[in-house]
């Protein structure tokens, strides 16, 4: 992928797929706890216990939301998510490709998406989740929408102490704060790639889920939010979670809610 297509952690003016222009801020939403050092990425709501699973440095590390306003006048009245990001260590990209997950790596050229089906994505330890999570597996009840303030709805939709559509959150039954940090994801339901960004020497140095709202031109697929062509990922070789796919830039269709058709192609140059 070529850098100049990145824009994750970067203030200022981008471009969108529709070929307009965005203007992105960065916010910060705490740190994510990973002593295992098995960072997972997913819908929290639908596969919190079966991520994608990503290796990285045991530790607690930022997550930062670069957040894209779409609106006309730039004036703020239309905020997107743009993209979720693990910062795992400082210095500069020098290259951007497809995060590789525990025994697996993407083909050159490919990235493994994440399904979702909620509008939300997010990170987590992997392994912290079966400790930290209540035993009766029905969660949304009981945790995700129980209608109390606590509730991981309500802290998404609270605005403080960080912004609408983002929350950092303990799971209920954490022995040493172990958390998710979830974030709306830019335009809605679909596959979003997840994408490891290295140094000139090959370190890691972070971890981002693209929501598709910043980067080049997609001329096969509309930006329209209302648009319903989307990237059918359905046909791509899956493993593993639900929401594991590995996509290659030559499968496209049109079954994914919001998403921007060939976005390997438009990430890739495929």
């Amino acid at each position: 992928m070529d850098i100049a297509d990145f824009h994750a952690l970067r203030p200022g003016n981008a471009p969108s797929p529709d070929g307009s222009t965005v203007v992105l801020s960065v916010r910060e939403l705490g740190t994510v706890r990973v002593p295992s050092g098995h960072l997972g990425a997913c819908d929290p709501f639908v596969a919190l216990d079966t991520p994608l699973v990503v290796e990285v440095p045991p530790g607690d590390h930022r997550v930062v939301v670069t957040i894209a306003d779409v609106s006309s006048e730039h004036d703020g009245s239309h905020l997107r998510e743009a993209y979720l990001s693990v910062i795992v260590a400082d210095g500069d990209v020098a290259s951007v490709d497809g995060a590789p997950l525990l025994g697996r790596t993407p083909d050159p050229g490919d990235a493994f998406g994440i399904g979702v089906d909620t509008g939300t994505v997010g990170f987590v330890d992997a392994d912290a989740v079966a400790a930290s999570m209540p035993e009766d597996p029905d969660w949304y009840d009981a945790v995700f929408d129980n209608g109390e303030p606590g509730s991981w709805f309500s802290q998404m939709d609270a605005g403080s102490p960080l912004p609408t559509g983002t929350a950092n959150i303990v799971m209920p039954r954490a022995s040493a704060g172990q958390n998710v940090v979830l974030s709306h994801s830019g335009w809605g339901d679909g596959a979003y790639p997840l994408l490891r960004t290295l140094d000139a020497g090959g370190t890691l140095l972070g971890i981002h889920i693209d929501l598709l709202v910043a980067g080049p031109l997609d001329d096969e697929a509309t930006a329209d939010p209302d648009d319903e062509a989307t990237a059918d990922l359905d046909d791509g070789a899956t493993t593993g979670s639900d929401d594991e796919t590995a996509v290659s830039s030559d499968e496209t269709g049109a079954d994914r809610d919001r998403q921007p058709r060939s976005w390997l192609r438009r990430l890739f140059g495929r």
